[in-house]
């Protein structure tokens, strides 16, 4: 609502919020004394528990984090945050003086459509023309009297007129002044009608529009941006996530977007309890010791930090023997049981990264070896002082520095994990949390290598010496594996608010096709962060933010998309993709119908590596792109140059952000990208991600950022407003060919009793695809020759043609599903015990690690449990599948 919102100046920069100020429920007033709110008395309450007088509807329910900090002054007068109460004030009285036309509404914008200002712009000045035009007076001139002489001398039929009715010259020139009048309304009108273009008779040409968006990003703002997404954090379904939304939006609306949206649901989520959570050992008595947990604060003056947890773990307390198992895999625990060790009871540490890079599935495995309950911490030689200069100097992790994350087993339930393929609204029915295949049920915490150093000195003497590869950084430490019977007993507690309908909301704003409207482009990026988040998510936010502005100001200037561009901001993506996966759920039919493209960016800018993962059918459009874009470091280096240098390749789809939903349930074809640094070295999921270690240490002068910005733009771009869509279906069937013979060679490394000629089907598949692909684009060049050959016209005809092509294309991946024939089809449909995933090329990796992908999922599942006859059906149906979306390239309606 208007009067909730912090309005700035567009030319600022954003007033850096207290974090009370940013997240109270009773937003602050910088004008005289204040009465600070008594919640920051009340963190760790949920939001239905603080006072809900002053506050909307919506505002109602947003969780109110536990802070580790207390929380600081937020009465100080250089502040420069406005309250919305002052804001509220401010309109009204600007409102006031635009009536009285005292200040025009062009100097006090705020994010209102073109399109109103324009009208409004319209009329005013038609008022003033018309208000002076008739003010303003000629004199009366006698008509000349040998014109009408002449005239009635040779007409004599006709009666003579009399002087009094004779016209003067002022009435000719009134008359001439109403034709000029109606012909300038004509030519506005039209001007206003058509400054969006239509077709290929636009005023806009597509080559301008990507100069113009690539000359315009501004890594100014963008810093700007980043600065004040990182002024206070913003934890999935809290306040500060919930008013960052609000600012996005304002942002949205800024930058002339037409339409605006927001949608709401209620979803499980747990934040931890204040003193809930420990970990120390307890006996022998002669070792008690208790972990810090928590990290120093990341600011000065301090700012109140998000406290150090895992998302979705489960709540409660344990006491064990403790074991440490290097990186937490299965192969690990194997190594452990075949050594003697048993977990069983035990309170297992293991270390984030390595044979396991999935937080979650390292909990899982201990779970599944009995484990008791699970510490995961940071080792230096992962990512910390081994690697490199450390906080705040450099890129690398210092010793207190903790890894925060979800244990959510996103490879088999994505969203939220109550209601599996059904958007969470108030009244949905959840499923039970126990037994739910999701969700982990031993307690876990992440640890810094400070903590868990006197843990592992613990140790010493205990269990087995251990090989090399199983030994850290940790320095002072003698790496045993300790032993069930004579290892310390170590406590470990994690009580948890478990909130069920955890109320979250993602921010939405589009600029209107004007071919199809109902087409679109979806551009997204998560906002809600473990902490300050100035990596993940904050670098993409910030980009994003500013590659709206940028096309905003084309549309300001009359240009439009040829296809609907959709920005939206998600919220909880860090808990387990639950906000996109939510909207996806609640939108699928429209999605599969409409959804040309999913575009994400998740951790922007990390370093100066361009990486890409997505469908292969975005390769063309992501070249193009790339020969247009030169690397800041290195001379006359075009990035596509780079890209082929070193022989970069777009990677698969896994789980790793909110593409999941789209790519993998609705079937919307759909990429993301980045700039990576070296492994580990980011930060990640700390607090001490801050805005001044992004600007000192990640990027200066954030010469990236603007870089990655200018890519996304001209991305979109390509999508959005080319005739005919740049997704090639040829790039798909080679990457498919490929995939193929890559299945075959995983297969037979994997060893079994089975028939070669099980693939066949397959191969047969991927060879027609091959052949129909080309055949289907062979019809571009015949349009090509039939428009650009007639001067850029177009017969109604070819528009028919060339719409019914795009929408043939764009469904490609969506006919990729292993959805139902008809509503007769009982038949069940999607991965095995992961129903929610039925994308027949492309699901997460839920033996391996959930962040990878799995190639041709229904085949790989099958054959890795040897279970040769699922096998030989699963790759008959991926066949058929794969055949019957070949088969509708050249069949399928348009509608």
């Amino acid at each position: 609502m208007p009067d909730e919102k912090h309005l700035y100046d567009a030319h600022e920069a954003p007033p850096i919020p207290s974090y009370e100020e940013a997240t109270s429920s009773r937003p602050l007033s910088r004008f005289g004394p204040q009465e600070v709110s008594d919640d920051a008395e009340r963190q760790g309450l949920l939001g239905h528990d603080l006072p809900t007088a002053a506050n909307s509807r919506r505002r109602n329910g947003y969780y109110h984090p536990s802070s580790v900090q207390s929380v600081p002054d937020s009465d100080e007068e250089d502040s420069g945050l406005r309250s919305p109460v002052d804001d509220r004030e401010d309109m009204e009285l600007r409102r006031e003086m635009e009536e009285m036309e005292i200040l025009d509404p062009e100097s006090a914008e705020d994010g209102r459509s073109r399109r109103n200002r324009n009208r409004g712009r319209f009329s005013k000045r038609f008022y003033n023309f018309t208000n002076s035009f008739s003010s303003f007076h000629l004199p009366r001139i006698p008509w000349p009297s040998f014109g009408f002489g002449w005239l009635t001398s040779r007409l004599p039929a006709c009666p003579t007129i009399p002087n009094e009715y004779r016209p003067g010259w002022a009435i000719v020139a009134r008359l001439f002044g109403l034709i000029l009048i109606i012909s300038l309304v004509y030519l506005l009108v039209v001007s206003e009608v058509m400054s969006g273009g239509a077709g290929f008779g636009q005023p806009f040409n597509p080559e301008w529009v990507r100069q113009e968006a690539q000359r315009n990003i501004d890594s100014a703002k963008i810093m700007e941006n980043l600065r004040y997404i990182t002024s206070y954090d913003h934890v999935a379904g809290s306040e500060g996530s919930y008013y960052l939304g609000q600012w996005i939006e304002g942002k949205f609306k800024e930058a002339h977007m037409d339409t605006f949206s927001t949608d709401e649901y209620f979803v499980y989520l747990n934040y931890p309890k204040k003193d809930g959570r420990r970990v120390a050992i307890v006996d022998p008595p002669e070792k008690a010791w208790e972990a810090k947990l928590e990290e120093k604060d990341a600011y000065a003056p301090p700012r109140a930090q998000t406290a150090a947890f895992h998302g979705l773990s489960a709540s409660g307390n344990v006491t064990g023997p403790l074991i440490y198992a290097n990186y937490g895999s299965k192969l690990d625990f194997k190594r452990l049981w075949d050594s003697g060790i048993d977990v069983k009871g035990a309170i297992v540490l293991v270390r984030y990264y390595g044979t396991q890079s999935d937080r979650a599935m390292k909990v899982k495995a201990a779970q599944d070896a009995g484990a008791a309950g699970v510490l995961i911490y940071s080792d230096p030689e992962d990512d910390g002082f081994r690697k490199g200069d450390t906080w705040p100097k450099g890129r690398w992790r210092p010793e207190d520095g903790v890894q925060r994350g979800t244990v959510a087993l996103t490879s088999w339930i994505a969203g939220d994990v109550l209601t599996p393929g059904r958007p969470s609204t108030k009244d949905e029915e959840r499923m039970p949390k126990d037994k739910n295949p999701a969700l982990v049920t031993i307690p876990s915490l992440p640890l810094s290598w400070m903590d868990a150093r006197p843990l592992l000195q613990s140790l010493d003497g205990h269990g087995n010496e251990l090989p090399d590869e199983w030994k850290g950084g940790v320095p002072d430490v003698k790496w045993y594996s300790g032993h069930p019977e004579t290892s310390p007993k170590v406590y470990l507690q994690n009580f948890q608010d478990e909130v069920d309908k955890q109320p979250i909301q993602n921010v939405f704003g589009s600029f209107i096709g004007m071919e199809e409207k109902a087409k679109k482009i979806i551009v997204g990026n998560h906002r809600d962060s473990w902490c300050f988040g100035a990596a993940d998510p904050g670098s993409g936010t910030a980009v994003m933010l500013e590659v709206a502005r940028v096309l905003g100001e084309l549309r300001a200037q009359g240009w439009r998309p040829l296809r609907t561009i959709e920005f939206a901001s998600w919220d909880a993506e860090e808990y387990n993709l639950i906000g996109s996966t939510e909207h996806v759920e609640a939108n699928i039919d429209d999605l599969r119908a409409n959804a040309i493209a999913y575009i994400n960016v998740d951790v922007g800018v990390i370093g100066d590596k361009l990486w890409a993962e997505g469908s292969p059918i975005f390769k063309h459009a992501w070249l193009r792109v790339l020969d247009r874009l030169e690397d800041p470091h290195q001379q006359n280096k075009t990035l596509r140059e780079l890209w082929d240098a070193t022989d970069s390749k777009i990677g698969g789809l896994g789980a790793g952000s909110d593409y999941v939903a789209f790519q993998d349930m609705a079937g919307c074809s759909s990429f993301d990208f980045g700039f990576a640094g070296p492994e580990h070295g980011d930060m990640y999921h700390s607090c001490y991600e801050t805005f001044d270690w992004m600007s000192d240490v990640i990027d200066r002068g954030f010469t990236y950022h603007n870089l990655l910005a200018q890519a996304w733009a001209l991305l979109i771009l390509e999508l959005a407003q080319e005739p005919i869509i740049p997704m090639h279906l040829d790039d798909y069937a080679e990457s498919l060919e490929a995939e193929v013979n890559a299945l075959v060679e995983w297969t037979e490394k994997k060893g079994g009793n089975y028939n070669i000629e099980m693939f066949q089907p397959l191969f047969d598949a991927a060879a027609l695809f091959t052949q129909r692909a080309k055949e289907f684009h062979s019809w571009e060049d015949y349009w090509y020759s039939q428009v650009y050959g007639t001067g850029g016209f177009e017969t109604q005809g070819l528009t028919l043609q060339r719409v019914t092509h795009n929408t043939r294309m764009a469904h490609f991946d969506t006919h990729l599903l292993d959805l139902p024939k008809n509503k007769d089809d009982k038949e069940p449909h999607g991965l095995p015990g992961r129903e929610q995933y039925k994308h027949v090329i492309y699901a997460p990796d839920a033996t391996g690690s959930g962040y990878d992908v799995s190639i041709f999922p229904f085949a790989r599942e099958a054959i890795e449990k040897q279970d040769w006859d699922a096998a030989k059906k699963a790759i008959k149906k991926t066949a058929d599948i794969l055949n019957g979306a070949t088969d509708k390239l050249l069949h399928e309606s348009s509608h």
